[in-house]
């Protein structure tokens, strides 16, 4: 009888830890599959307006090829298809603007753009911000104290990720362009932190 008991011994310990590690390493990458997902599917909900909705004509301010401003125009807006949009723009460009996602911090190429210019919609070349606004925030995205012009952009409540945040937005194609906070230096005390992907750089002389 003793024979038979020694023989039944349970499973050593280091056994029952993999099994555990594991059951916990295939949960934590189904969650976070699970989180991306979602992400993906709060993007996607976040679209532009179709050609349905909204104004069919919204007014902007124009700016001159040397960075003057001459006026305001009211022009129909720029509505495209999603796959003309797809084959327009960059696929990082195509996310963030036509589907609101955010480019990784410290990865855009007009974080470190010091020169005198102006920074266009990639979308539809609308004037949004001026370089002499932009200033180092340190969050890793271009940053400006006020766009070019109030009548280029429109603010608008974003409730994704469980957070309410202020987006922004081309007033006339209405591509995502990144989020504007309270947290910005004088004179405006605003933030506006833009995505690399959402914006063309045009080099003033």
């Amino acid at each position: 009888m003793s024979a038979e008991i020694l023989k039944i011994q349970p499973e050593p310990e280091p056994r029952t830890l993999g099994r555990r590690a594991f059951i916990i390493g295939a949960a934590t990458a189904v969650s976070a599959a699970a989180f991306w997902g979602l992400h993906r599917s709060t993007i996607a909900a976040a679209r532009p307006l179709g050609a349905d909705e909204g104004f069919k004509e919204v007014t902007v301010a124009l700016f001159s090829a040397d960075g003057k401003r001459t006026g305001t125009a009211t022009i129909p807006r720029v509505i495209k298809t999603d796959e003309e949009w797809k084959h327009q723009l960059s696929q990082t460009s195509y996310w963030v603007t036509r589907h609101a996602d955010t480019e990784r911090a410290f990865t855009g190429d007009l974080l470190n753009e010091h020169e005198r210019g102006l920074f266009r919609c990639i979308c539809c070349d609308l004037a949004l911000f001026s370089s002499e606004t932009k200033f180092d925030s340190g969050t890793g995205w271009p940053s400006f104290w006020q766009p070019i012009a109030q009548e280029n952009v429109v603010d608008e409540v974003d409730g994704s990720l469980m957070e309410v945040r202020t987006a922004v937005s081309c007033r006339l194609c209405d591509a995502h362009l990144g989020h504007v906070f309270n947290d910005g230096p004088a004179p405006t005390g605003l933030r506006y932190c833009m995505n690399s992907a959402s914006l063309r750089f045009v080099k003033l002389g």
